[in-house]
């Protein structure tokens, strides 16, 4: 904000810089808006690279780390910015904003099936009927129109259900690691380090983008600058410790269940943080875990439910997605209504033999997705950047972006690849002679 907008300091200013939140509090913001419910079925989907996927886990670290600068110095360099696609649209111009609006509401309603099919999972503790591919997709739709339904009761409704699951989303984690702690096996983690038995310069890689899931939403300190007391430094510093802090709870929660659970069982689960406490501590806390699971991810389905129909909402407003899609003050009923249709699509598409192996596909696709967004992000940074530093911080950004979706599996570069392709011709066929071409802001990042 300028100097010209507010030449003499309100009174009531010292009294508000009070109660904005130092680097460490808003560490605690980030670091819990990165840890969801999509961990409670990855080590499933990372049992064919077994206990090695600890180093997966802290090279993401440090791709994480290195992207929450880049959204950090976005954050200053285009504060007027409407999230993310405003961030591409101010350096890259439009097309590049139009690709990372329509791209990340795909991200949201795939990464939201992804959610359901998780719940799914630990509703098979208590039902294994659900274990059936066809029961299975049933209780997936069943979950997506729920939260739909939620959601067009009201934002409110949708906000209180993810907020409700919160706290209670963190004691699985919480009961596994202290599961890990008491019984762990060397032994055990070590058989598990390589199953394939190929060199982990292949397997690592190749792991990147499945363990990157854990990390979407990384992008959400930038929305913390009006709130931190000194931005310039504090949301830089929030980033990289909510980022570490969130690692250090990945890596506890790793070692404890490939320290614990073999191999061939893991593979076979559907729920592995209830059989981790089921065999360490017995049946009711196994229940409990099973029970807490359930409902963070019924909560974290409701929120990105809402998360879907409010970026639909915003790429209408923008010119991105037809007026109908919603306005800046409403979004009519038909938004949800069709992202509901779209994931009972991209649920039954999905589909596979075990609940593990759809949840993989939809993470790794929803992960290729994102990283995506990431990398034109950081480009945009690049072209919009003043100084050496920030420059370099879009480069190492980029890099890495680019490098994780590289190394991912073609079944999850694929669909974004065709999601691209699709896009690309919407705008030259509806929109390409709509807005300006580039419009870069920034000033000395």
């Amino acid at each position: 904000m300028s100097h010209a907008e507010h030449p003499v300091p309100l009174p009531e200013d010292p009294l508000s810089d009070r109660h904005k939140l130092g680097w460490g509090l808003a560490a605690l913001v980030v670091a819990g808006n990165m840890i969801g419910s999509g961990l409670y079925m990855l080590p499933v989907s990372l049992a064919a690279t077994g206990s090695s996927s600890l180093i997966g886990w802290l090279v993401a670290a440090v791709g994480a780390c290195t992207l929450a600068l880049v959204f950090g110095a976005l954050g200053r360099v285009a504060p007027r910015a409407d999230g993310l696609s405003g961030f591409a649209e101010k350096g890259l111009g439009r097309f590049a904003g139009f690709q990372v609006s329509l791209a990340f509401w795909m991200a949201c309603l795939v990464g939201n099936v992804a959610v359901a099919v998780a719940a799914t999972g630990y509703l098979g503790f208590f039902w294994p009927v659900l274990k059936d591919p066809v029961a299975a997709t049933l209780c997936n739709l069943s979950l997506i129109w729920i939260a739909t339904l939620a959601y067009i009761t009201g934002a409110r409704t949708a906000s209180w259900l993810a907020a409700a699951a919160l706290v209670i989303g963190l004691i699985p984690i919480v009961i596994a690691v202290a599961a890990g702690v008491a019984a762990f096996s060397p032994e055990v983690f070590a058989a598990s380090w390589s199953p394939s038995g190929e060199p982990l310069l292949k397997t690592v890689p190749a792991s990147l983008a499945i363990i990157f899931w854990a990390y979407l939403g990384v992008e959400s300190a930038a929305a913390l600058s009006h709130r931190v007391r000194h931005p310039a430094v504090d949301v830089r510093r929030a980033s990289v410790a909510g980022a570490l802090l969130a690692t250090l709870v990945y890596v506890a929660a790793t070692v404890a269940v490939f320290g614990v659970i073999p191999l061939t069982h893991l593979a076979e689960s559907t729920s592995p943080y209830a059989d981790l406490a089921g065999r360490v501590f017995g049946g009711s806390i196994a229940g409990i875990v099973a029970v807490c699971a359930i409902v963070k991810t019924l909560g974290t389905i409701g929120g990105w439910t809402m998360m879907g129909g409010e970026t639909a909402r915003a790429a209408a407003q923008q010119g991105y997605l037809p007026s109908g899609f919603g306005s800046a003050t409403k979004t009519p009923v038909m938004t949800p209504l069709l992202g509901a249709a779209f994931m009972s699509v991209i649920a039954v598409l999905s589909g596979q033999p075990t609940l593990g192996g759809q949840f993989n596909i939809l993470v790794g696709v929803t992960s290729v997705l994102t990283l995506s967004i990431y990398a034109v992000c950081s480009l945009s940074l690049f072209r919009m950047a003043k100084t050496p530093g920030a420059r370099i911080v879009a480069v190492l950004g980029l890099l890495f972006a680019v490098a994780a979706v590289a190394a991912a599996a073609p079944g999850y570069i694929l669909p974004t690849g065709a999601f691209v392709v699709l896009m690309t011709v919407a705008w030259f066929v509806f929109l390409r002679k709509s807005g300006s071409r580039v419009d870069p802001e920034g000033r000395g990042a």
